[in-house]
């Protein structure tokens, strides 16, 4: 009996010990949002219209039709007129940018947001136990993490990573390497800092596909401060509920269409191609076929199912139908899980097409929308503007869940869903311009539709042109 009694107690003891175990590494694993601060630049760095055409204008190489490539850019970006730029191309050194350039564009944005980020926590440097900084274009030695280090006077325990040439994705991919580190870090704080630096990658070439990332880049930064320490519950703004990346680099087509390269003229520049809408489509698409189990209710992954197998059958019985059913599509209503769409701020083409594809509302694609027009594409901070503007409008209530779709070189999908955790309201970055937004479509139309449209005119095309005076002094 006392051998029984013994064998009993030491089951029932280590069932215990197993569940008690589950509990606490389940707790440990949380990856939970503290606070995020985005970097706004001072006025004296606006990328208005009549500073960008000076930009424009300063580059020799290009003709009639580059101009009036940039101009149909321009008009149809989807960007504003208070967007920043790098101190160096507004002060016409594009073509001759130093390092110490690169190092004031890069310092201003993560110190600003990283003073911001403690002030406002009351979390000291000397608190974090995890740093990462993401920066596709700049890789220096020693790295923008140890400079971090060194600023900060952060412990020499600290666990420090720098992801670069990931592009816009990149801060995805951050916070998932934050959220495994946490299964081995127990009761950590960790900062991701995300930003881009644009000023010594400015394209100074003609190539069209090049001249691209001048028009939609600019300048942006976000700091985020994340931890797994379940008494610190209570102050999260998020939750991380579920994180997917997905790298289709193995194409050959895929890996080329977003590729930093030099043009024939010896000039560097970011190439963006034809093949990158397939590209993102195609990782989009299988991203999404390990996410969506995980979000949507089981209901609505069998109604799904149920329709697609009955148009499949329908097609089969009857081909010669299948031009007609074919416009027809069967999507999944991720509303049934998803509450707001945090959308990578790309482009217009790019906030369009997903929106199109995901069956979204003007209101779903309102955030990404106007946080293109007011900050541009600010690369792998432009998700925290969407997601800032979010919380201004006092959209994310206690229990929303946000999906964050984000697209990168390589050619990657990395999207997260967050679960926010109390009422949002902070006016963030957008304070002082809230009242302004949204903007309606016919007022995001680029003013160089007005002052410069006079450049399609045809007779153009018969006579020569000192574009460097026209264009600064149009006539009507």
């Amino acid at each position: 009996m006392e051998l029984f009694t013994t064998i009993c107690f030491s089951l029932v003891s280590l069932i215990i010990s197993y569940f008690y175990k589950r509990v606490f590494q389940t707790r440990s694993h949380c990856c939970y949002m503290l606070a995020y601060e985005c970097f706004k630049a001072t006025d004296d760095r606006k990328l208005d219209t009549e500073s960008c055409v000076r930009v424009v204008t300063r580059n020799r190489n290009l003709g009639l039709d580059q101009y009036r490539f940039l101009l149909q850019t321009m008009v149809n970006s989807g960007i504003g007129e208070e967007t920043y730029g790098p101190r160096n191309v507004l002060a016409g050194r594009e073509e001759t940018p130093t390092s110490n350039d690169a190092y004031e564009e890069i310092d201003e944005i993560m110190f600003e947001t990283l003073d911001r980020l403690f002030l406002n926590t009351g979390v000291s440097p000397s608190d974090i136990d995890i740093l990462v900084v993401d920066v596709s274009l700049f890789s220096p030695a020693p790295s923008l993490t140890a400079r971090i280090v060194n600023r900060y006077k952060m412990r020499d325990d600290i666990k420090t990573f720098s992801l670069s040439g990931m592009g816009c994705s990149a801060s995805m991919v951050a916070v998932d390497l934050v959220q495994q580190l946490f299964k081995s870090y127990a009761n950590a704080y960790a900062v991701v800092v995300s930003t881009e630096v644009i000023g010594p990658h400015w394209y100074c070439g003609k190539e069209n596909s090049m001249m691209l990332s001048n028009c939609l880049f600019r300048s942006g930064g976000c700091s985020v401060l994340l931890t797994n320490k379940s008494c610190s519950k209570h102050r999260a703004l998020m939750k991380l509920n579920h994180s997917v990346r997905t790298n289709i680099g193995s194409n050959d087509e895929a890996y080329g269409c977003c590729i930093q390269v030099e043009d024939k003229q010896g000039y560097n520049g970011f190439l963006l191609t034809r093949n990158l809408t397939k590209a993102a489509a195609k990782a989009f698409t299988m991203n999404l076929k390990v996410l969506v189990p995980k979000i949507l209710p089981t209901l609505e992954l069998v109604r799904f199912a149920v329709v697609s197998a009955y148009k499949t059958n329908k097609k089969t019985a009857t081909p010669e139908s299948s031009s007609t059913t074919s416009s027809s599509k069967t999507n999944l209503n991720l509303k049934t899980g998803i509450d707001h769409f945090c959308i990578h701020p790309g482009g217009k083409a790019v906030v369009d097409g997903l929106g199109k594809s995901l069956g979204l509302t003007e209101y779903d694609m309102e955030p990404a929308q106007m946080a293109l027009h007011r900050f541009g594409n600010t690369s792998a901070g432009g998700l925290w503007y969407v997601l800032g503007y979010m919380e201004a409008k006092k959209r994310l209530k206690k229990g929303d869940k946000v999906l964050m779709i984000s697209l990168g070189a390589g050619f990657m999908c990395n999207n997260c869903v967050w679960e926010v955790m109390k009422d949002l309201e902070n006016g963030n970055v957008w304070e002082d311009c809230l009242d302004r937004y949204p903007v309606s479509r016919k007022k995001m139309m680029n003013p160089y539709a007005e002052k410069y449209s006079w450049i399609n005119d045809e007779c153009l095309n018969f006579v020569r042109l000192d574009f460097s005076n026209l264009i600064l002094s149009p006539t009507s």
